[in-house]
C-alpha cells in the first residue's frame, strides 16, 4: 500500500483544525473549572431515611448535605440548588402534598449561600397515599440547569400502614399530627374603622409543633360563628385565603402574616376570626380574632344569633376596588441592576414583604436597592443593609406618587417623557422562574386605568369610556384569575402585550382618561352573568374575527362583526374583539360607549362591580 500523501495546504488545514479543537476543549475545561465542581455527601436524613406513616398523614423530612465540591451553592438565582425526584428522573411523586415547588421538585436548600465545607439543609413535606404499602422514593440534589450534584442521591423507605391501637402502656398518638401554633404578636388588640374602609393587620404565630412549615397562610374558616357573620372580604383575598407565604418556619420559629380586610357595612362591633394553615393543613386552635368597631355605616348590629349577614348581591355595587399588581420594570443593565426609590409627594416606609418595617423615610429621601445571590441589599443613607426577602416601598399618603429616580425613558428608550412616577406602593421582587427582578406597582384598579397609554387625550370621551371599560375588564379578568404572571408575583405587565401603562406621567398629560375612568367606575363587561375577556386591537379590514379563527376555543361574545368604518383598510392586530379605529369612528358618529361595546362584544351586559 502506498503511503498517503497530503498536500502542504491540506496538512496545514488539518494541523490548524486540531489546534483550534484543542483550544476549544481547553477553554471549555477551564470554564468548568472556573464554575467549580458540584459534589456532596448526605450526612443526615430524618429517621435515617426509614419512615412509617398512616394513610393520608403528613410529615416533614429534612436532609443535610455537606458541600464537598469546589462550587458555592445558592438557593436562588442562576444554578440554584434544589431536590428533584429521581429513579426515574422528573417523575411525579405520590407523596407530593401540593406544597412542593412542582410534583417532581420538592424544595430548594434552605440556606442562601453554602460554601465548600459547609452544610445545606433541605426540608419538604410528605403526604402519604391512602393505599397502605411499602414505598421507596428516590431523590437527587441538583444545580438548576447545570448538573446533578455528585453523591447527592438519597432514598426514603416509607411504610404506609394503619396505626396500631395503643395499649395502656404505650404513649397515645397526638391528634394534631405534629402541628401546633401560638399567637404571639398582633398589630392591634381591637380596631375602629369607617364602614367599607380597608384594614391592614399583622399577626405573628410561633410554630409550637414538631412539623416544619414549608408554607403558611391565613384563611377564613369554613364555618362561621354568630359573632362573625359580618363580611370582611377584601379584594386582595384569593377565595377564602387572606394571605399566603412560601416560607420555611421551623419548630420554635415565628411566622409573620400581614393581610388586609374590609370593614363591614353595618355599624357596631364585629369580630373577625381567621384560621392559620401550615402546609395546607388547619393548625389546631390557631386562630386570630379581631374586634372591629364600625362607624359611618348603616344601622346598628343587633347582638343576636338570628341576625344574618348582609346579602352579597346588595353589597356588590359597594365593594372596594381591587388592588392590582403591575410589573413595571425589569431591573437590569438599564438601571445598572439597581433601583433608587424616592417620593416628591409623601413620606414613605421601607418594609420587607412580610410587613416588617425596615426604615421610615421623609419626603425626598432616597433608598438604593439591588438584588444579588439570593439577598436584597438596601441603603437608606446609613450604610448597606440586607434582607433575605423582597422589599416594599409604601407612601404614607394613600396612592401618593413614588418615583424610580434612576429610571428615565428619555435616556434609555428614546421616549419624550421620563414616566418614572407611579401611584401607590412599589415592590422589589426577584423570581427564579425567569431569573429576574421586577419592580411591581401595587395600586387600586381605578388608579391604574388613569395611567394607561392606550389612547390619547384628544379622542372623544365616548370612545375613551368604551376603551377604558374594555381595559378595566381585561385587568379585572387577570386579577380574578391571577395566573398569567403568578410565578412572577403580579397580575399583568405594563407593556403592549398586556396594556401599555406609563403611570402618573400619562395621568397628568391625559385628564380625559381619568374622566372616562371616573364616569365608568367599576363597570366591566359580562356575559350570562360571568366576567368576559375583552381583547381589542388597532384596526380591522372591515370586519372583526371569531375568537376561534385566531386562538384555540371559542367565546359566544367574540364572534365576527362588521366594521363599516374600517372597510378597505389593512388589518392591524389580531382582529378579535374591539377595533380601536372602528370604535373611534362610531364615537365620532355620535354613538355612546355602551353602544360601541355591545356592537363589538355580542350579547354582553355591562355590570358595575364597585363604586
Amino acid at each position: 500500500m502506498k503511503p498517503l500523501l497530503l498536500s502542504r495546504e491540506t496538512a496545514w488545514r488539518l494541523l490548524f483544525g486540531a489546534f483550534f479543537a484543542a483550544l476549544v476543549l481547553a477553554f471549555s475545561f477551564s470554564q468548568v473549572l472556573a464554575a467549580g465542581s458540584y459534589e456532596s455527601s448526605v450526612t443526615t436524613i430524618t429517621g435515617g431515611g426509614n419512615l412509617t406513616m398512616e394513610p393520608g398523614a403528613r410529615t416533614a423530612v429534612t436532609v443535610d448535605f455537606l458541600n464537598t465540591g469546589s462550587a458555592t451553592w445558592y438557593n436562588d438565582g442562576s444554578g440554584f440548588l434544589s431536590v428533584y425526584t429521581h429513579g426515574p428522573k422528573y417523575r411525579k411523586s405520590v407523596f407530593d402534598p401540593a406544597t412542593w415547588l412542582w410534583g417532581d421538585h420538592p424544595a430548594r436548600i434552605r440556606e442562601a449561600t453554602v460554601k465548600p465545607g459547609e452544610v445545606a439543609h433541605v426540608t419538604f413535606e410528605l403526604h402519604a397515599p391512602q393505599t397502605p404499602g411499602y414505598y421507596e422514593e428516590i431523590f437527587h440534589l441538583a444545580a438548576e440547569d447545570r448538573a446533578w450534584v455528585g453523591n447527592g442521591q438519597f432514598t426514603l423507605k416509607i411504610n404506609v400502614q394503619e396505626q396500631a391501637v395503643a395499649t395502656p402502656t404505650q404513649p397515645t398518638v397526638s391528634a394534631n399530627n405534629g402541628y401546633g401554633a401560638e399567637l404571639i404578636v398582633k398589630s392591634a388588640n381591637q380596631v375602629t374603622a369607617k364602614a367599607g374602609s380597608p384594614i391592614l393587620f399583622t399577626a405573628g404565630f410561633k410554630n409550637t409543633g414538631t412539623v416544619t412549615w414549608n408554607n403558611f397562610s391565613v384563611v377564613r374558616p369554613d364555618v362561621s360563628i354568630a359573632s362573625n357573620t359580618a363580611d370582611f372580604t377584601h379584594p386582595s383575598w384569593s377565595g377564602s385565603k387572606l394571605v399566603y407565604q412560601d416560607s420555611v418556619v421551623l419548630p420554635g420559629e415565628m411566622a409573620i402574616a400581614s393581610f388586609a380586610m374590609r370593614a363591614p357595612a353595618i355599624n357596631g362591633t364585629h369580630t373577625a376570626r381567621f384560621q392559620l394553615q401550615a402546609n395546607g393543613v388547619d393548625v389546631p386552635d390557631a386562630f386570630v380574632e379581631i374586634p372591629v368597631t364600625v362607624t359611618g355605616g348603616t344601622g346598628l348590629i343587633i347582638d343576636s344569633p338570628s341576625v344574618t349577614a348582609p346579602d352579597t348581591e346588595q353589597l356588590e355595587g359597594g365593594i372596594e376596588q381591587p388592588i392590582m399588581r403591575i410589573g413595571i420594570l425589569i431591573v437590569d443593565e438599564e438601571t445598572d441592576n439597581k433601583i433608587v426609590i424616592t417620593s416628591d409627594e409623601s413620606a414613605f416606609t421601607l418594609k420587607d414583604i412580610n410587613g416588617i418595617v425596615l426604615a421610615e423615610l421623609a419626603l425626598g429621601d432616597q433608598v438604593t436597592a439591588y438584588y444579588a445571590n439570593g439577598i436584597y441589599y438596601y441603603d437608606t443613607g446609613t450604610g448597606l443593609k440586607s434582607s433575605s426577602i423582597g422589599l416594599r416601598f409604601e407612601p404614607s399618603v394613600g396612592h401618593a406618587r413614588m418615583k424610580i429616580a434612576n429610571f428615565d425613558r428619555r435616556l434609555t428608550r428614546s421616549s419624550k417623557y421620563a414616566d418614572n412616577e407611579f401611584r401607590g406602593n412599589l415592590e422589589f421582587r426577584y423570581n427564579d422562574y425567569k431569573d429576574r427582578a421586577w419592580v411591581i406597582n401595587e395600586l387600586g384598579l381605578e388608579y391604574y386605568l388613569r395611567g394607561l397609554a392606550e389612547t390619547s387625550n384628544i379622542s372623544p370621551i365616548e370612545y375613551q369610556k368604551a376603551l377604558i371599560t374594555a381595559a378595566r375588564t381585561y385587568a379585572f379578568y387577570h386579577y380574578t384569575h391571577a395566573s398569567k404572571y403568578k410565578r412572577e408575583f403580579f397580575h399583568i405587565s405594563c407593556y403592549s402585550w398586556d396594556q401599555v401603562y406609563n403611570g402618573y406621567g400619562q395621568e397628568a398629560r391625559a385628564p380625559k382618561i381619568t374622566q372616562a375612568a371616573q364616569e365608568t367606575t367599576g363597570t366591566v363587561v359580562t356575559y350570562a352573568g360571568e366576567l368576559a375577556i375583552t381583547p381589542y386591537f388597532s384596526r380591522s379590514d372591515g370586519r372583526t374575527r371569531d375568537f376561534g379563527d385566531v386562538w384555540n376555543g371559542s367565546h359566544p361574545w367574540l364572534v365576527s362583526v362588521s366594521v363599516p368604518c374600517d372597510a378597505g383598510k389593512t388589518l392591524w392586530g389580531h382582529g378579535v374583539g374591539l377595533s380601536a379605529s372602528g370604535a373611534l369612528c362610531m364615537a365620532n358618529q355620535g354613538q355612546t360607549w355602551e353602544q360601541i361595546l355591545k356592537h363589538f362584544y355580542t350579547g354582553i351586559d355591562l355590570s358595575q362591580k364597585w363604586e
